[in-house]
């Protein structure tokens, strides 16, 4: 299947209309309709509803959305893996959680530029999901994220403990507030979280990726747990303040890799190894 298909049938579904996604993908309109048509003759289903609010997916389309992530993503994979820049030898793909790629993970990439410099990085941001996934069909090398899961030939290793502190942007607010903001870190943090505070109200506003409610608080103000590594400078600076007796929760930063890996793998788990320590030894 041409990937173009695939491709403009994601951009479609993203922006909800053919004329939204003709200009994203610099095409005309009637491109972006033939190249649907081509792809509904070829799977032999509809996968939009059109209509005056747009391009709805139908049950086919909503199907076929996973396969043509999964197609494009693959295709891209192929084309770094296969066309190394001149000079290199090797390509690794390591993919983390976010929040891992501040401060810790950037680490990560300058060690393996001295230490390994013919080797060429893919780095990409995801959540547990899609790492493991990514992991399992192969086209991950590296995935460190909060709550991997066992599978089958992939080795489960912890790399440092987060000390995750309760920080709000003025202490006159007290906690509970509620400019509390809950960040979903997580199953182990919620139990920790249920555990010291039972009575809390639910949260009104919940976010997924911990860079979005540290701007949240900067701007608007209210409080939440973050790690100490992400706010440990914005308390110095004064923009933050920690809540006074407020409990920290323990949450494991973890590494997965394949069990049978190549020499690039081990030396980038070694360099991962090594940050993880000295990173531990900031956080006590």
């Amino acid at each position: 299947m041409d990937t173009e298909l695939a491709k403009t049938f994601l951009t479609v579904a993203a922006t909800g209309n053919f004329v939204a996604a003709a200009g994203r993908l610099h095409v005309t309109q009637s491109t972006v309709s033939a190249r649907i048509q081509t792809l509904e003759t070829t799977l032999g289903a509809r996968l939009f509803h059109r209509g005056r609010n747009g391009a709805e997916l139908t049950a086919s389309g909503k199907r076929f959305l996973r396969h043509a992530k999964h197609l494009v993503r693959t295709v891209e994979q192929a084309l770094h893996d296969v066309g190394l820049p001149q000079g290199f030898h090797d390509v690794l793909t390591l993919s983390g959680r976010i929040a891992l790629w501040e401060g810790f993970l950037p680490h990560w990439v300058a060690w393996m530029r001295e230490a390994a410099p013919d080797v060429s990085l893919r780095l990409e941001i995801g959540f547990e999901a899609d790492i493991m996934q990514g992991l399992i069909e192969g086209t991950t090398d590296i995935g460190v994220m909060y709550t991997p899961t066992s599978r089958p030939g992939l080795v489960v290793e912890p790399l440092f403990d987060e000390n995750l502190m309760l920080v709000t942007s003025d202490l006159a607010r007290g906690w509970p507030e509620e400019g509390y903001i809950h960040i979903d870190w997580g199953p182990e943090f919620h139990a920790q979280f249920s555990d010291h505070f039972p009575d809390a109200p639910p949260p009104t506003v919940v976010a997924n990726i911990g860079w979005l409610g540290v701007q949240q608080l900067l701007t608007y103000g209210g409080s939440g747990y973050f790690p100490q590594r992400l706010v440990r400078q914005l308390i110095e600076d004064g923009r933050l303040w920690r809540v006074p007796d407020s409990p920290q929760f323990k949450l494991t930063a973890w590494m997965v890799f394949p069990r049978d890996g190549s020499a690039t793998l081990k030396s980038a788990l070694d360099g991962l190894r090594t940050l993880a320590r000295d990173e531990q030894a900031r956080l006590q």
